[in-house]
């Protein structure tokens, strides 16, 4: 295979002394389609450096260069596009001897792709169309400026491709370049391309409801400009060629909205860009088709029309300057002015501007209300409502309504109208002007009041137990009230415009006398009224003293400071519960109050004109509830346990056990308590104190208690001659009882019972000589023995002795 020499192309050399090194590296420093530019690291000693590219996978045959010893940096041509290389460096000496090596793998870049054709459709861009390359993964369009002041390089994946960001109307070069992993190729044989001009930037306005004017500034490059307008909902296009630039469409709908969109040529006969603006023609004019006068209180017009195709908005102009803006196909324009006679006119808008003016159409307002009104009345009873003229007016009517509700109306074309009055009322009269709008929105209202007369329907009302309320119908015309309260040398006055008054801070159970005089400033004070007598609400009763009677009865005592004949309430108020208790006197009883309960006492007096404030407050607290069950159990003979139920409120007890021969007490905190000193046969009363913790306490008795039998002393066990054994005692108790005698020996057990009254009881014995254990114990009611008498141990001897040994007695244990 013989090898090729090539031209080298020395990009970098050493001019000093490179510094010794065993080991080369490589690198490949630039890639094209047809060459490859790589790097190395000097080798000390080397006098060449040779380096061979051979393709993998690829029947060419490999090309090399061959570089000096002071290079560092060389290039390898006439390679083949989009081939793999195998690159190796080798370092020789002048005897071509190989001192070290090194080689990598690279690609080169595609070959070089053509360009079909170039062409712009847009003022900022070209499309380029150009044929694919084997093995390029990607392209990159060059576009460059004539004047070399434009570089721009844009990356697109196929063809065509589209270079953006161009200026309109500009000369550009372009070319192409294929991309693949090693890298671009050259770049393809240039071709020149201009973009198109811009679209005219259209100014469009609609001076009138027929016509939209279009207007733009030159384009430059550009001989020829289009226009195509189409109508909003419409198919149908007008296209207008001109040199102009400005166009004037005529003979439009009106309030229609018209898309224009207009293009240039330049003198290559290319369109460039396009641009659409929109514009809606004016609206129609308006016709007026009713105006109102408003009802109300603001005295204003409402303006009907119809509405007119295309217009976003109305306006409701009036002569006299005032105006109105809606959506809707009327407003109201507000304020307008009394005794007015003007006309109105609407204008429809929307975007291109106003309508021309509707037709106006001519109102007239409400007649001015009258400004001077007076009453005179020359003699008692006989009044006449009198104004001032207004313009404008066809006829008045008067309106004179009296306090009570009466009223009369008087209808006229003059300035006065008579009418009857009375004492004591107020007169409201108005005077109302008409004319065919209408009556004015408003009347001033004169009030003409005669003498004022007393209240015929005075109320005194006890409204707390020191304040009088004293109400009555107004008198109209009264300016004025004077309230007086008087009691012996005391009077007390109220002076207020309101038909109220409240006499306060006066004595309680105590009589006054009120009068109310109405006054006013004209006619003065009428000082015949007739004085109502009412009493004040008793006075408060204190709580004097509580005393408990019994378990659950109290006795209250208070203080009576009202007359004789006032009932007094006792209310004591617990957390869950309410007690009531009435009297006449100064004591007053509560019964079956709860035990172990807290209440608060409140005093209240009552008499016919009502209830008195309650007195101060005091705390009740009853005695704390005895145990619901109290269970006595006997331990020993001499010792009870007793235990109890808690009883609500009590916090400690005494607990008694009461007898002729004595009692037993315990105090604790507890429900259970252990008593000694208990007498045997006896019957006990059981007694309970429940103590709170603030030293209330409650006797509670319960069912009594009975203790056991005696147990019998002098216990004796004795031999007989018949071998017989006789068990002897002596009762301790005063009533008699049979008994029950257990002998337990060491041989043999035995039992038998003694009747009543009976002090022995002999037993057939087995055997002699042995020793037992000996219980006497009473037998009580229902067969009940008693468990707590000791046992005494007994040594029987064989004939001979009649005598028992005592050897020991024990208590037996208690079961």
């Amino acid at each position: 295979m013989g090898l090729h020499r090539i031209k080298l192309l020395l990009l970098f050399t050493f001019t000093g002394v490179c510094t010794a090194q065993n080991d080369i590296t490589l690198s490949v420093f630039t890639v094209t389609s047809k060459s490859m530019t790589v790097q190395w690291s000097g080798h000390s000693g080397a006098s060449s450096y040779k380096i061979t590219a051979t393709p993998k996978n690829s029947p060419e045959q490999p090309v090399f260069a061959q570089f000096s010893g002071n290079t560092v940096m060389g290039s390898v041509n006439s390679l083949s596009p989009n081939t793999v290389y195998t690159m190796q460096l080798e370092a020789m000496d002048n005897a071509l001897n190989v001192l070290s090596s090194a080689e990598t793998v690279e690609t080169t870049a595609p070959d070089v792709p053509s360009i079909d054709q170039a062409y712009s459709k847009t003022s900022k861009s070209i499309t380029v169309e150009f044929a694919r390359v084997s093995g390029a993964a990607s392209y990159i369009l060059r576009a460059e400026s004539n004047t070399g002041d434009f570089f721009l390089e844009t990356a697109v994946t196929d063809s065509p491709g589209t270079v953006v960001g161009l200026q309109p109307y500009t000369d550009y070069i372009l070319s192409v370049m294929s991309v693949n992993s090693g890298g671009r190729s050259q770049p393809s044989y240039p071709i020149e391309a201009r973009t198109v001009v811009i679209a005219p930037k259209l100014n469009t306005s609609s001076a009138s409801n027929d016509s939209i004017l279009v207007t733009w500034p030159p384009v430059e490059h550009a001989i020829l400009y289009k226009l195509i307008m189409i109508r909003e909902g419409s198919s149908t296009r007008l296209v207008i060629n001109t040199t102009d630039t400005t166009v004037k469409f005529d003979n439009l709908e009106s309030g229609t909205s018209y898309c224009i969109k207009g293009m240039a040529w330049d003198a290559e006969g290319r369109i460039g860009d396009d641009l659409t603006v929109c514009q809606i023609t004016r609206p129609q004019t308006p016709d007026v088709t009713h105006v109102q006068v408003t009802p109300g209180r603001s005295l204003g017009i409402a303006v009907y029309w119809m509405m007119v195709q295309g217009a976003t908005s109305y306006m409701g102009l009036t002569t006299n300057g005032k105006n109105c803006s809606t959506k809707d196909s009327y407003c109201y324009i507000l304020p307008q002015e009394c005794g007015q006679n003007h006309s109105v006119y609407v204008i429809a808008y929307n975007e291109a501007g106003p309508s021309s003016p509707s037709q106006p159409a001519a109102y007239i307002t409400y007649p001015c209300p009258t400004e001077n009104i007076w009453v005179e009345e020359p003699t008692a009873g006989n009044c006449s409502v009198m104004w001032e003229n207004v313009p404008l007016v066809d006829y008045y009517v008067a309106f004179i309504k009296r306090d009570d509700g009466t009223e009369k109306s008087c209808n006229t074309t003059k300035t006065t109208c008579q009418f009857f009055c009375m004492c004591g009322y107020t007169y409201l009269t108005s005077v109302f002007p008409y004319n065919q709008a209408g009556t004015s929105l408003f009347a001033h209202v004169l009030n003409y009041t005669t003498i004022p007369c007393c209240p015929q329907d005075v109320t005194v009302k006890l409204v707390s137990t020191e304040t009088l309320e004293v109400m009555w119908s107004p008198v109209k015309g009264a300016e004025l009230y004077e309230t007086s309260a008087a009691h012996t040398n005391n009077v007390l006055h109220c002076n207020d415009t309101s038909p109220v008054c409240a006499l306060s801070d006066l004595r309680c159970n105590t009589p006054y006398s009120v009068t109310v005089t109405p006054c006013s400033e004209l006619r003065g004070c009428n000082n015949t009224c007739t004085p109502h007598k009412h009493e004040t609400a008793p006075c408060a009763p204190e709580i004097l003293d509580m005393t408990q009677t019994t378990n659950s009865t109290y006795r209250v005592l208070i203080t009576t400071p009202n007359s004789p004949s006032t009932n007094y309430t006792i209310t004591a108020t617990g957390h869950y519960d309410k007690y009531l208790c009435h009297s006449i006197n100064n004591s007053c009883e509560f019964t079956q109050l709860p035990c172990g309960s807290i209440y608060e006492v409140i005093a209240v007096a009552t008499t016919a004109i009502g209830k008195s404030l309650p007195g101060y407050s005091k705390t009740l607290e009853t005695g704390p509830c005895c145990p619901s069950t109290v269970n006595v159990t006997q331990v020993t003979q001499a010792m009870t346990n007793v235990t109890w139920s808690p009883g609500t409120g009590a916090r400690s007890y005494i607990a008694t056990l009461r007898s002729t021969h004595g009692e037993a007490k315990c105090h604790t905190l507890d429900s259970h308590c252990l008593m000694g000193c208990i007498t045997c046969g006896t019957n006990y009363s059981v007694y309970m104190d429940a103590i709170s913790s603030t030293g209330h306490k409650s006797l509670c008795q319960y069912q009594g208690f009975s203790t056991s039998a005696c147990c019998p002393t002098g216990v004796n066990l004795y031999r007989r001659t018949n071998n017989s054994l006789r068990v002897y005692w002596r009762s301790s108790s005063p009533q008699a009882y049979n008994h029950t005698v257990e002998l337990y020996g060491t041989g043999a057990n035995y039992t038998c019972f003694a009747a009543a009254g009976s002090m022995y009881c002999d037993i057939q014995e087995g055997t002699c000589g042995d020793v037992y254990t000996v219980v006497v114990a009473p037998v009580e009611k229902y067969g009940v023995k008693v468990t707590f008498c000791l046992s005494r141990t007994y040594s029987v001897p064989c004939p001979g002795s009649n005598a028992g040994i005592v050897i020991s007695r024990r208590r037996r244990s208690v079961k």
